[in-house]
């Protein structure tokens, strides 16, 4: 009977640390039931000492999942360990995941230590959580550049007073797969209690290689945990991707001879969710849920792939959550039909009255256009929910005026703390007008670092999905606004920024 490996979630620690990701209370709550829905081991659900707003996220979060465990990040201090702790009180299966840094640059640079005084923090810390909780994971930060003597007797102390996962992160990305293996797999045979905690990796892809050494670290090393992202979100260069190593692991189980509990069919839903609430767009070649990973253009391909799938396909698109006969929903499509396209999408209104704003808007937009894909209903329900966050600024109403010769002219009517107030600018173009507009009464002072724009399905009365990122005084925020007309969908995204720059959630730096 082949082992288990088990996956481990931190796009929404992890994740929502790359700059611009943040996300809402209500978006983590959606992407945790889509991660449940995946039947992903473990969710990381956040940092929870970090702010107010993260342990009330960790709190809820232990509240509504039931099938997988809710863990929460802490340094290894007691305050830390006992805050995470109490967010994780509701949790039907609750984890801490406790982090030092071992690596002499960070003890040196950044803790401010000695290495015997991170010995005994550790061991300590450990001790501490034990007493709270019986699920304790310990990551040595920076652990893949750490002295192995050192950290073999960190771990070894660690697993004694009660770890009973090791995470070995690979901090900054430095890693090559066989070694990375190597590495691994010494330290578990060096360390002589080794045996008695599950042995994880955690790797980021500044070398394009987080997969790839995750893997390595499972096949060579051992590890039967990996720390992975939907979309390989994270900072930097991000993070190993959760659907590139779960279908890895699963399409050449003849290697790795190892069984993940994903259900592999809601993949894709949840490659998309957390793409539309972060702002964050997955590249079309992306591997598994990109738009052309199983699309064939060459017409050798065509016909072998007509002939009999397997000549150039090794994995069932149906299998991630790819269908060929996608219902297509209009104007005519009623209210159940549209309750149930959002069962079937991982999306959970709070009460009747929000799936009744949201039909209404369906309506709306049925109007404007006649086909609605599934990228537009998530669109649609990520727009609605922004509505229920108490922002302070509020789209209402936009006209423009542009011709050749001619400098383009914008008047926008939006709220601010529920009242309306109205501007105009010009501009080199209707979008930059309009943001203008916003701008000339608002006077954020904010950047703007990125503008993107991505058609939502594929035509041309398609919505277009804007992603606008603002930074301001060391803060990055993305904002997304949704919309058949791009000028609108472009003011939308940027006072969604404006209202996200709002939100004084302290941040605090994390283990990688």
């Amino acid at each position: 009977m082949a082992e288990r490996l088990v996956i481990f979630d931190t796009t929404l620690r992890d994740g929502e640390q790359s700059p611009g990701a943040s996300m809402t209370r209500d978006e983590k709550l959606r992407i945790a039931r889509q991660l449940e829905r995946l039947k992903v081991d473990v969710i990381e659900a956040g940092f929870a000492a970090s702010s107010n707003g993260d342990f009330e996220c960790v709190k809820a979060i232990s509240e509504m999942v039931r099938d997988s465990t809710v863990c929460s990040l802490a340094r290894a201090n007691d305050r830390d360990i006992s805050r995470a702790a109490e967010a994780l009180k509701p949790a039907s299966s609750g984890r801490l995941h406790l982090f030092l840094a071992t690596s002499a640059l960070h003890m040196e640079k950044k803790l401010r230590m000695t290495p015997e005084q991170v010995f005994e923090q550790a061991r300590l810390s450990v001790r501490f959580a034990r007493n709270l909780m019986s699920d304790i994971e310990f990551s040595p930060e920076d652990g893949y550049r750490s002295d192995p003597d050192f950290l073999c007797r960190v771990i070894e102390a660690v697993i004694a007073e009660g770890a009973t996962t090791i995470n070995v992160p690979d901090t900054v990305g430095y890693a090559v797969p066989e070694l990375y293996g190597n590495f691994i797999r010494n330290l578990r045979e060096r360390i002589p209690n080794s045996d008695k905690a599950v042995w994880s990796v955690h790797c980021h892809n500044d070398l394009g290689m987080a997969v790839a050494n995750s893997l390595a670290g499972v096949k060579i090393g051992g590890a039967r945990q990996v720390e992975c992202t939907i979309n390989g979100l994270g900072e930097r260069a991000g993070n190993c991707s959760l659907e590139e190593v779960v279908m890895a692991v699963k399409t050449r189980r003849d290697y790795f001879d190892l069984d993940v509990g994903i259900d592999t069919r809601h993949i894709l839903a949840a490659s998309r969710l957390v793409s539309q609430i972060t702002g964050f767009v997955v590249q079309p070649n992306k591997a598994v849920v990109g738009a052309n990973a199983f699309a064939h253009a060459s017409g050798i391909h065509q016909d072998g792939v007509l002939k009999a799938r397997d000549t150039y396909e090794i994995m069932r698109a149906e299998d991630v959550g790819w269908s060929a006969n996608k219902i297509v929903m209009g104007k005519l499509s009623g209210r159940n039909a549209f309750k149930q396209r959002l069962q079937e999408l991982g999306v959970v209104m709070e009460s009747e009255t929000d799936i009744n704003n949201a039909f209404v808007r369906f309506k709306d937009l049925a109007d404007r256009k006649s086909e609605i894909f599934d990228e537009d209903i998530l669109a649609l329900v990520s727009d609605e929910s922004l509505s229920h966050d108490h922002e302070q600024y509020g789209f209402v109403s936009l006209s423009q005026h542009s011709e050749t010769g001619e400098r383009p002219q914008a008047n926008i009517v939006f709220t601010v703390d529920g009242k309306e107030v109205k501007s105009q600018s010009d501009g080199n173009g209707p979008v930059d007008a309009s943001l203008k507009a916003i701008e000339l009464h608002v006077k954020s002072g904010a950047e703007m670092v990125l503008y993107s724009v991505n058609a939502i399905s594929g035509s041309t009365e398609s919505q277009g999905e804007v992603t606008v990122r603002l930074q301001n005084s060391g803060r990055v925020v993305n904002g997304v606004g949704a919309d058949p007309d791009i000028v609108v969908a472009s003011a939308k995204a940027y006072l969604s920024a404006l209202n996200k720059l709002q939100s004084k959630a302290d941040r605090v730096a994390a283990q990688g």
